[in-house]
């Protein structure tokens, strides 16, 4: 990408512009020479928001300028006309390998999108519209005359919005402009100017259909465009194209600003240098096409889902929702798709980037809402390559963000709702799972490591979250899965033990301060502290009643498959005193006692001690004996996950915390209502 200059004499059209401090009118050439001996014309590519955030700094007073002075000049619709009217010509060139109006186009558009983020930063949305219109009501023959030259030819006022047009070029851009090595950032600008442009959200409590942005983007005609878009943005997600090699190599003699958009934007910074940071395009193997464009997506398809008369309607939302298996048989749909694609493919990428809050929300979607991609995912044989990444990320919850450990589990519960994938779990040996560092578990199933890593989440909450919906969350996975228990580990029996003994011991420190709490009754202060005591415990007992049911139900569909769970709450047997007599709990309990006491009198042994082996050779052979009907029935265990009435409310702020974070755009956050960006991104859960 090297500073490409005109040939002399061969550029002739020229754009009129008014500097927005002075409106003096000046004539700049659409291409200008960009070099010079002071080389202060070069600007490297933006793409942290360390360079961002300098960028910002230096023409923060120019943009400020602009800003005041646009109601009457009409620049910066001037400068999306001409871009606009030059992005059609881009498919030509694409053909004609015409890398020089590609990037004037790539210059235009980042211009472009760093004023519209100004815009969208300090104006209230009725503000913000006002700055796409082309021409003021009074605007003068004599203001309209200078126009816009294309091609030698003026172009007529028209359309005093410009705002649609704007969006249709990108879409197109997006659409139908092949992915090469030299459209790469373009497509990439294409991208960050419209999540810029959907961005006003940010910065205002309107909800996201009242705002022009949404409703521009939302009502494209034909619908069909918003289906084209979404696939696209799919597979610009599957494709996960790194920026092509010679943007590197060509980096240090290259400038981002040339042709058309150079003496715009010269004009606009005067003349202020950036030194490029050492390996400036870095980020780009990070912040790119792919990450982008999922962003992008998540954007669309969470936005306007209320579907309430006078809103506007979501064709992203419903493309994601119905959109099928390029393999599958048309004749077995009901409705016609809007797009077909390669679930295979999809579920490769997805399984490759779960770690990340992005891909998990996109996989949250597409099995919450599309029916025949989680069909797909549950026929999968290899469902591990999923499943194992979201362990890991519960993992490591110490270090994710609270939004995602909630996301991971929910994606695990809906996953446990159907019975086919809880027996799958249990057929697939895990030889090595090198990253469960608390014990060796090789040779473990998928199932068995699932109910490892849920316990500890649920143990890590206890400690540090004490949040009431995790733990529902939790034992609701493993309630669900609890009935096609089988071939337990060793160790995950005693975990499972174990989980209830914590309770038990956390249960019974918390009813010795309540009896000490109400002892000072007549101390207000006391007995508010005693009335919060009480909350916990009602909570505490739930958790308890469910992990005592998640254990009758192992034991009354499972027995005979669990022969470990049966050594160890012989071993533990102990930790169920407590709760033999308490009202919440004693029906579950005596069914356990009914195991206890049947494999109890099978070890007794009048000459010594029996060894474990001897012990576990007793269970076997009670095994053989056990019949399920001794044991009280009772209902079994299935939870579904509904959404919450307001969805909304939860995940536009989780989607814009992620982009401010991790886009590689820098904003601003003087006006950021929608969050709190110093706190809202916590890189643990205590603040969950």
């Amino acid at each position: 990408m090297g500073i490409i200059s005109p040939s002399p004499g061969k550029f002739r059209n020229y754009w009129q512009l008014q500097i927005p401090a002075t409106s003096v009118s000046v004539t700049v050439p659409i291409y200008t020479e960009v070099f010079n001996n002071s080389g202060l014309y070069s600007l490297p590519l933006i793409l942290t928001k360390d360079q961002g955030f300098m960028l910002d700094a230096n023409v923060e007073h120019l943009r400020a300028d602009l800003f005041a002075n646009n109601k009457e000049t009409r620049n910066f619709a001037s400068l999306i006309q001409v871009f606009t009217r030059r992005a059609i010509e881009l498919n030509s060139s694409v053909q004609t390998c015409d890398s020089m109006f590609i990037w004037q186009a790539y210059n235009a558009l980042f211009i472009i999108r760093t004023i519209i983020k100004y815009f969208a930063e300090y104006s209230k949305d009725d503000v913000f519209a006002r700055q796409f219109s082309a021409f003021t009501p009074s605007a003068s023959s004599n203001e309209i005359q200078g126009g816009i030259l294309q091609d030698g030819q003026m172009i007529s006022p028209g359309d005093t919005d410009v705002l649609d047009p704007l969006v249709d070029a990108l879409m197109q851009i997006l659409s139908e402009l092949p992915v090469k090595s030299n459209t790469y950032l373009l497509h990439l600008e294409a991208v960050n100017t419209l999540i810029v442009l959907l961005s006003t959200q940010m910065f205002c409590s309107v909800p996201a259909y009242k705002l022009l942005s949404f409703r521009s983007i939302m009502q494209r005609d034909p619908p069909g465009l918003a289906a084209c878009l979404t696939k696209t943005l799919l597979n610009n997600y599957m494709d996960h194209k790194i920026p092509p090699t010679s943007l590197w190599q060509n980096q240090d003699s290259g400038s981002l600003v040339i042709g058309m958009a150079s003496g715009i934007w010269n004009i606009l910074r005067k003349g202020v240098g950036f030194e490029k940071p050492k390996d400036s395009l870095e980020p780009l193997k990070e912040n790119n096409l792919a990450s982008h464009s999922l962003s992008l997506l998540l954007i669309l398809i969470n936005h306007c889902t209320s579907g309430q008369p006078g809103h506007c309607m979501n064709p992203y939302r419903e493309s994601v929702v119905t959109f099928e298996n390029e393999n599958a048989d048309d004749a077995l749909s009901n409705e016609t798709p809007m797009f077909k694609l390669n679930y295979g493919r999809l579920y490769d990428t997805i399984c490759r980037e779960i770690t990340t809050d992005d891909t998990t929300l996109l996989l949250y979607m597409l099995i919450h809402r599309n029916s025949s991609f989680k069909s797909y995912i549950m026929a999968r044989s290899d469902i591990e390559q999923l499943v194992l990444p979201i362990l890991l990320t519960l993992y490591h919850a110490p270090t994710s963000t609270s939004h995602h450990i909630y996301m991971s589990l929910i994606v695990l519960l809906i996953l446990s709702e159907d019975e086919l994938f809880n027996q799958q779990v249990h057929d697939i040996v895990l030889r090595n799972v090198t990253w469960y560092t608390e014990r060796s578990v090789n040779d473990i199933t998928l199932g068995g490591l699932i109910i490892l890593v849920v316990i500890r989440t649920i143990q890590y909450n206890i400690l540090k979250m004490r949040d009431k919906y995790l733990h529902t969350n939790c034992l609701a996975a493993l309630a669900n899965m609890s009935s096609k228990f089988r071939s337990l580990h060793p160790y995950v029996a005693q975990r499972l033990i174990s989980l209830f003994e914590t309770l038990a011991k956390r249960h019974n420190k918390l009813m010795q301060r309540f009896n000490q709490q109400a002892e000072v009754t007549d101390v207000k202060q006391e007995s508010e502290k005693a009335s919060e005591t009480v909350q916990d415990i009602t909570v505490l007992e739930e958790v308890i009643r469910m992990v005592l049911e998640i254990l009758n139900s192992v034991l009354t569909h499972q027995l005979q498959q669990n022969r470990h769970l049966i050594y160890t709450l012989l071993y533990k047997k102990t930790v169920f005193d407590s709760f033999r007599n308490y009202d919440a709990t004693q029906d579950l309990v005596a069914n356990i006692d009914i195991v206890i006491n049947y494999f109890s009198k099978r070890l007794t042994s009048e000459h010594h001690d029996l060894s474990s082996s001897e012990v576990m050779e007793r269970v076997e052979d009670g095994v053989l004996h056990w019949s399920p009907d001794i044991l009280r029935k009772f209902p079994d265990l299935k939870f579904r996950y509904v959404e919450e009435d307001q969805p909304e409310e939860f995940f536009i702020p989780y989607i814009w915390s992620l982009i401010y974070h991790r886009s590689g755009i820098h904003w601003s956050t003087l006006n950021i209502s929608l969050f709190n960006a110093e706190t809202d991104y916590a890189l643990s859960t205590k603040n969950c």
